[in-house]
């Protein structure tokens, strides 16, 4: 059986970081299939080894890791998955440990946050092709282009703590980006990253972020489709993968209580190529939270 990062599974009460999976697509506006998203990544995730060769550290020195498995879903019913992944979470919760996510579509982050249950409105940092904040496609008020127009109505994430990093492509409507200016949210289109760099983008993002908890997520799409093709709504331009691990590796330092990695689709993926990316990405974004276990010490 595979899991991820060849870890034993346990239950969340057990460790301090559960990785685990979210295998649900049904709130996807254009190509299904990452449902079969946390199967590949587990698989892929076969191929990274014990030590981050930036730090010479090993995020299993500084924490309790394992496969905490899947969240259950529903396969039909997109009202009752909210409901079945925002338990799953609030008994990790619960259990005092930090979720690791491979999903699943990005409307997964929405009940994530729910079972997380914030005292306060968390910050934000989104790596991505896509805003996510539109009110809503054909009609339907959750999908994966929603999660964090919900999130901030709902008193989840806190705007002017909100970073997305990477936004581009088409869009539908001149409008579709009101919202998430209005509210606060600092988007950094891809052009303006470009210009200014890893260094200067992430020193702004941490500055925004500040002290306080932060919840990360990375979508695949926003890394370009020359890198990681197999994705739903794939958008050319985007960070290389070398890009991609400098900015999560900056996130070390940062009071992070959970992470995802979302929109990995194998269907369009044949070579493995985007799995083992999106592995390789969730292994960096292990080592930001181990760092923030071994800091608050427990």
């Amino acid at each position: 059986m595979s899991t991820f990062m060849r870890l034993p599974v346990m239950a969340p009460e057990e460790v301090d970081i559960a990785i685990v999976g979210v295998p649900f697509d049904i709130a996807v506006t254009n190509r299904p299939g990452t449902r079969h998203g946390p199967r590949e990544l587990r698989n892929q995730s076969s191929l990274m080894r014990r030590y981050n060769h930036t730090t010479w550290r090993s995020p299993y020195d500084a924490a309790r890791v394992a496969d905490c498995g899947d969240a259950p879903v529903h396969p039909l019913d997109l009202m009752e998955n909210l409901s079945l992944i925002e338990g799953f979470y609030a008994r990790i919760k619960s259990a005092g440990a930090l979720p690791l996510t491979g999903g699943g579509d990005h409307l997964i982050t929405l009940p994530i946050l729910r079972g997380l249950k914030p005292e306060e409105p968390v910050g934000l940092i989104q790596f991505d092709a896509h805003s996510d904040t539109y009110d809503e496609f054909f009609g339907q008020k959750y999908n994966h282009g929603t999660p964090f127009r919900r999130g901030i109505e709902e008193g989840l994430i806190d705007p002017k703590r909100f970073v997305q990093i990477g936004i581009r492509g088409s869009i539908g409507d001149p409008r579709n980006f009101d919202f998430a200016r209005d509210a606060g949210v600092r988007t950094i289109f891809m052009e303006e990253f470009c210009a200014r760099g890893v260094d200067d983008v992430m020193a702004e993002a941490r500055e925004i972020l500040g002290d306080k908890p932060t919840y990360v997520t990375f979508d695949i799409d926003g890394i370009d489709p020359s890198q990681a093709p197999g994705t739903g709504t794939p958008e050319i331009g985007g960070f290389t993968t070398r890009e991609a691990q400098a900015m999560v590796r900056k996130l070390s330092g940062l009071n992070v209580i959970g992470a995802d990695l979302v929109e990995v689709a194998p269907p369009f993926d044949p070579s493995g190529l985007t799995a083992m990316t999106g592995a390789t990405i969730m292994f960096e974004l292990l080592c930001v939270l181990a760092d923030h276990v071994a800091a608050r010490g427990t």
